[in-house]
C-alpha cells in the first residue's frame, strides 16, 4: 500500500512512536473459558463467537505457553525481522481464572522471551477486578498493560440477544476501575447487529468517546460456521454489511470518533474455511485501501465531525 496522509489515529504508529520500532503482538492461548459457556452465568457463549474462525495456526491450548511465546515470536522474528513484542491473551476470556492461577500464567509468558515489552489482554468485563488488576501491574512490572475488553454491543437487548451474560453497566464499571489504575483500555465493538440502525451503530462512537478508552477494535459483523448465530442466519436471513456499505460507515464511524482513541482495528476478518457470509472476495489491504481512499476522496479523517460538534457546543477542544 502507497504512503498516505494518516487519516486516523493508528495504532501501529503509536506502538512505534512509544518503542522506538515496530511491535508485533504474539496470540497466545491460556487454556481459559467464558462465564456464559460454563453455566456460571450462561451456556453456550455468545451466539456470534467460534474462537477457531480468529485463532492462529501456531496457536493451540495443547502446546505449553512458552513454545506458542517461541513458535509466534520466531514466525514473526523470520517474517518481519521483529524484535519488540506483545503476549497477547486472545481466546476466551483470560482473567477467568482465581488470582493465585492467574499470576504464574502472566509471569511466565513475560519471562518467555527477554524481547517480550508488554502484555495485552483480552477478557469480559465481568472477569475482572481491583485485586486482578492490581495484581498484573505488580507481575507487569515496568512493562506494558493493556486490557482488552469486549463491550460488542452498547445496547441491553442486543446484549441479550447475542447471550453476553453481562449489561453495558457492567462495562462502564470495569472500564472505570481499570483505568483508575492507569491501565490501558481497548473496547471491542460489533457493528451489524440484527435490529441496530445506522444512526445507532454511528452512536457507539459516542459512547467510547464518552468511556474515554484508549484504543478500539471495530469489526463488521461476519457469521462464521459453528455459531448459534449461523444456524439463525441460514435458517432465516438477515442483511450484512457489502463492502462498498462498510467503507461509508466505517468512514462515518472515523469522523464521529474522538481523534485521541487509537484503532487497532478497522474490520473484522475470518478465513474462508470458517466463513458463513458476508464474502466480499478481497484481501486486507485491499480492504484498508478502499477505506483510506475514501476517507482521502472526502478529504477528511478521525474526529472531524467530533471536533466540529464540540466547537459548536462552545466546549474545549483536545
Amino acid at each position: 500500500m502507497r504512503e498516505r496522509i494518516p487519516r486516523y489515529n493508528s495504532y501501529n504508529r503509536w506502538l512505534k512512536a512509544k518503542f522506538g520500532e515496530r511491535v508485533y503482538k504474539v496470540s497466545v492461548d491460556g487454556g481459559f473459558t467464558c462465564p456464559n459457556r460454563d453455566g456460571t452465568v450462561a451456556w453456550g457463549g455468545c451466539t456470534y463467537c467460534n474462537n477457531d474462525s480468529f485463532r492462529p495456526d501456531e496457536v493451540a491450548p495443547e502446546k505449553s505457553l512458552r513454545q506458542q511465546i517461541k513458535d509466534g515470536t520466531e514466525y514473526l522474528t523470520r517474517r518481519f525481522e521483529a524484535y519488540k513484542f506483545i503476549v497477547y491473551w486472545q481466546a476466551y476470556s483470560n482473567t477467568y481464572k482465581p488470582v493465585d492461577e492467574l499470576e504464574p500464567l502472566y509471569r511466565s509468558a513475560l519471562e518467555a522471551d527477554s524481547r517480550i515489552v508488554g502484555m495485552a489482554i483480552g477478557t469480559r468485563p465481568d472477569c475482572i477486578d481491583r485485586e486482578k488488576l492490581q495484581m498484573i501491574l505488580d507481575v507487569a512490572g515496568d512493562r506494558y498493560i493493556c486490557m482488552e475488553y469486549g463491550l460488542e454491543s452498547v445496547f441491553e437487548e442486543t446484549l441479550k440477544r447475542i447471550n453476553r451474560g453481562h449489561d453495558l453497566f457492567c462495562y462502564l464499571e470495569a472500564v472505570e476501575e481499570t483505568k483508575s489504575l492507569g491501565i490501558d483500555v481497548c473496547s471491542h465493538i460489533i457493528l451489524g447487529f440484527p435490529g441496530e440502525s445506522r444512526e445507532q451503530l454511528l452512536s457507539y462512537a459516542d459512547t467510547l468517546n464518552d468511556l474515554g478508552v484508549d484504543f478500539v477494535k471495530i469489526h463488521h459483523l461476519h457469521i462464521v460456521k459453528g455459531t448459534r448465530m449461523a444456524k439463525e442466519y441460514l435458517k432465516e436471513p438477515f442483511p450484512l454489511f457489502t463492502a462498498e456499505e462498510w467503507t461509508q460507515l466505517v468512514c462515518d464511524f472515523l469522523e464521529r470518533l474522538d481523534p485521541r482513541i487509537r484503532v487497532q482495528r478497522l474490520f473484522g476478518w475470518s478465513p474462508e474455511e470458517h466463513l458463513v457470509g458476508p464474502k466480499w472476495g478481497l484481501t486486507k489491504p485491499q480492504l484498508l485501501t478502499m477505506i483510506h481512499e475514501e476517507l482521502e476522496r472526502r478529504d477528511s479523517r478521525q474526529g472531524l465531525r467530533f471536533l466540529l460538534e464540540a466547537d459548536q457546543g462552545g466546549l474545549q477542544t483536545p
